[in-house]
């Protein structure tokens, strides 16, 4: 079935208003503990594809040609 809306009648129309510019607060961080840096040499330990396991999925990390990373889940 079809309806239709009578012509008379208007619907409001929905304004928003934008702000000119979008300025916002600096990020309040904590103090940046170390990050744990592996070699990738003493991951693949010569190999060009490793498996991780996260959160009961597996990714496949992959050392491409041109010696780039690539991660598939």
């Amino acid at each position: 079935m079809c309806s239709s809306i009578s012509s008379g009648t208007s619907q409001p129309k929905m304004m928003v208003e934008k702000p000119d510019t979008f300025k916002h607060a600096p990020l309040q961080r904590e103090p940046a503990a170390e990050v744990r840096t592996l070699e990738s040499t003493d991951i693949f330990r010569g190999a060009t594809e490793i498996a991780i396991r996260h959160e009961g999925a597996v990714y496949r990390m992959k050392i491409t040609r041109q010696g780039k990373l690539i991660l598939n889940k």
